[in-house]
């Protein structure tokens, strides 16, 4: 260690390493064996063990946290720049859980009431069946007046294409869907 240190000094000028020793810049180039003994500690015996680091020299005050993107998770069913929701494709592609699956846990759910003896469970499983009949309640009505509404506009555009001037419903009628289907059934038989 010391040999290696005086052959890297052998070169120096014997005035310019007094000099050096005195304002203290042999420390600056590394020539310090104080340092060099303490790059040989830094070294590993085995790439898997971790670092040594002398607990004398202070650590840095501001450390260097690496900002990293936070991801969002954007749901396509509320997010406006995907479009209006398509009410009609809906029913048609979830129409199953209408026809099978809400009435099949409508009673798996009432056998489990029988048997449960927790009355908190069976408050539970009493608003969850309350919820089922209430979907189960209004499938019918919106598929009733979308095949109505269908139905008008089949006729408006055949009518069109006869000559005769189509007939664009209102935007109130959409917006009250009673009134508007029993409209639509007033205006079909007419």
């Amino acid at each position: 260690m010391e040999r290696e240190l005086e052959r890297s000094l052998a070169d120096v000028p014997f005035g310019e390493l007094q000099r050096a020793r005195a304002d203290g810049s042999l420390i600056a180039r590394g020539f310090n064996s104080a340092a060099a003994a303490a790059q040989k500690k830094t070294r590993r015996a085995s790439k898997k063990s971790p670092m040594e680091i002398s607990t004398k020299v202070p650590p840095p005050r501001f450390r260097e946290v690496i900002q990293v993107p936070k991801k969002v998770v954007r749901d396509p069913r509320f997010e406006t720049i995907y479009g209006p929701v398509d009410q009609e494709g809906f029913r048609k592609r979830y129409s199953f859980l209408f026809d099978n699956e809400l009435p099949a846990e409508k009673e798996k759910l009432l056998k489990t009431i029988k048997r449960s003896k927790d009355p908190n469970a069976i408050e539970e499983m009493k608003n969850r069946i309350t919820w089922i009949d209430k979907q189960l309640r209004s499938h019918p009505k919106k598929t009733i007046e979308s095949e109505i509404l269908h139905e008008h506009i089949k006729k408006e555009r055949e009518a069109a294409k006869t000559g005769k001037q189509p007939y664009y419903l209102k935007k109130c009628s959409f917006l009250n869907p009673m009134s508007f289907s029993l409209s639509l059934c007033v205006y079909i038989k007419f």
